[in-house]
């Protein structure tokens, strides 16, 4: 049921690849609650997705961007700004991706020319991100940055490598910029923290199917799923929030304040 949380409002989202994404399931719900916004990946992902069936469900330009390019990214914001009529309210920054993890390349025997690749997509695009945005005045005052994290960024999760560096990083970014960004120009910037989700990325680690079993044995209220996601998604970009930044938010069921369940016990 829509409630039109985001009438009249701009955005731009990163990172759908197919109907298993949080990001496309945040572009649903953010068109039912009425914003405008331009779709944007790398062209490799648009080829390999199904991006083009999005973009019609939601009337939604497609704009293809690097987000680790700051040459795309000046593009990105100022095409998106033509197209949708004016400065930007919202970004989804779901953005992730690590060559080592693909490869099967183990934490301590990482290759350093894929973990700089890793660093810079997954957590450095964020802050060319809003550079741009601030360099450019791309964004209107009161806009809300979202990035999807994993509480990997703060505790061990062996099989997730280097992408819990990257995702320590990028919560560094969003408190960072979110204070230079809220002093000049009240843009407020957070991370979700969101449960193990099956999403292609998240299936691409090892022994996933096992983790979300556990995660969910955890967590009081159940894993929180990639629709549940993009509901706090959509309020983190409406004015329901406007002074919620540079928080990393947990969106997990209660995981990640939970020590042991009965049901994890018993297993032992």
């Amino acid at each position: 049921m829509s409630h039109n949380l985001l009438k009249g409002k701009r955005g731009i989202i990163f990172g759908a690849l197919n109907d298993q994404s949080i990001a496309w399931k945040v572009a649903e719900k953010a068109h039912a609650e009425g914003a405008s916004f331009v779709l944007s990946n790398v062209p490799v992902a648009m080829r390999l997705g199904a991006i083009n069936e999005l973009s019609e469900k939601c009337n939604a330009p497609i704009i293809p961007a690097d987000a680790t390019s700051t040459e795309d990214l000046k593009n990105l914001y100022t095409q998106s700004m033509e197209q949708l009529g004016g400065k930007i309210d919202f970004v989804l920054h779901s953005i992730g991706m690590s060559p080592n993890v693909r490869k099967g390349k183990g934490y301590t025997d990482l290759n350093y020319d894929w973990y700089q690749k890793t660093l810079d997509i997954s957590g450095g695009s964020l802050h060319k991100t809003l550079q741009v945005a601030m360099e450019m005045d791309a964004l209107n005052e009161w806009a809300s940055v979202v990035a999807l994290s994993y509480i990997a960024a703060q505790r061990i999760y062996p099989d997730y490598g280097d992408m819990a560096d990257a995702k320590s990083l990028l919560e560094s970014i969003a408190r960072g910029f979110g204070y230079h960004y809220g002093f000049k120009k009240k843009v407020r910037v957070n991370t979700i923290s969101q449960s193990p989700t099956p999403t292609t990325a998240g299936t691409g680690v090892s022994g996933f199917d096992k983790f979300l079993a556990f995660a969910e044995s955890l967590s009081p209220l159940g894993n929180a799923d990639a629709n549940a996601c993009a509901d706090y998604c959509v309020m983190m970009f409406s004015d329901y929030t406007k002074y919620v930044t540079m928080q990393n938010l947990y969106h997990d069921g209660g995981y990640s304040a939970t020590g042991v369940t009965a049901e994890v016990m018993d297993k032992f």
